[in-house]
């Protein structure tokens, strides 16, 4: 099992020395993985499900608190969770990801994606909400194609993105993963076609979850992917057991994502290092 640590600037705050306490003591502990989440844009009444988000959360840019844990760090791998794929043009993103990939020297590894809940966070990106996953289907393909291409360019001609014989450098060092993040059967056919993994939603009851990740595996082996290659991603609690991580991989959980529960820089020491220590991950 690998964990990683998901840091929400909406919750924790954008103290950057508390960011890079945390990254740097993640890294410490062990963890495979450093998380950060997205919102482009909130607004008063935004809600997902039951849940309203306070129009004043700080949300920080992903890429860019990814791009500072990376100048501070030298092992743990770069991750989102997740970035809203729709509101990006893939042309620009794939340069971003790419060169943050380089000047982390290839950790730029958990890239997830998903396709937004708020339809006034489509609206401020002007995007029309009803065609997020069409979109985000088509940017998973410019950010492949684009990635291979070689100095003669690359051509797409799709329903949102089109351009003809395009160079994009630099390179990612290494294949960049792709895992699809979500809580609807969509989600999981994306990630079972074109993903490299699922992240699942939390929100989701056991039964559901289930029925996903086979739904997930179906679809990979119905387009003649190797379903056993995928990744699978769930969300973990920092006071979790070896018992319950167990119980995890049991169910094919390939990786835990756990977040601090303390706002302060020793509070979440000291969650760290005990998760670290009861659950035998290597500093």
């Amino acid at each position: 099992m690998k964990f990683g640590l998901s840091y929400n600037t909406g919750f924790l705050g954008n103290d950057p020395d508390l960011l890079v306490a945390a990254a740097r003591h993640a890294e410490a502990c062990g963890f495979e993985s450093f998380y950060v989440p997205e919102h482009i844009a909130l607004y008063p009444g935004a809600a997902m499900g039951t849940f309203t988000i306070p129009a004043t959360t700080p949300v920080a840019d992903p890429l860019q608190c990814l791009s500072f844990v990376a100048a501070v760090t030298t092992r743990i791998l770069l991750g989102t969770g997740v970035l809203l794929l729709p509101y990006h043009h893939p042309v620009a993103l794939a340069k971003r990801l790419a060169t943050l990939d380089v000047l982390s020297k290839g950790r730029m590894r958990l890239l997830t994606v998903g396709v937004g809940a708020l339809p006034g966070e489509a609206a401020a990106g002007g995007v029309d909400y009803a065609t997020r996953g069409r979109r985000a289907d088509e940017a998973i393909d410019v950010l492949r194609l684009l990635w291979s291409g070689g100095e003669n360019g690359v051509s797409f001609d799709g329903e949102f993105y089109s351009f003809t014989s395009l160079c994009s450098y630099p390179k990612p060092l290494a294949r960049l993963p792709i895992h699809v993040g979500g809580s609807s059967p969509a989600a999981a056919r994306r990630a079972g076609l074109r993903g490299d993994g699922y992240f699942p939603g939390g929100r989701l009851t056991p039964a559901e979850r289930d029925a996903q990740l086979d739904l997930m595996r179906a679809t990979a082996r119905a387009a003649g992917r190797d379903a056993s290659a995928l990744e699978c991603t769930r969300w973990g609690s920092i006071d979790m057991t070896a018992d319950d991580v167990a119980a995890h991989a049991a169910q094919g959980t390939t990786r835990l994502v756990v977040a601090p529960a303390a706002t302060d820089q020793a509070g979440q020491r000291d969650e760290l290092a005990a998760f670290a220590a009861r659950l035998g991950l290597a500093g």
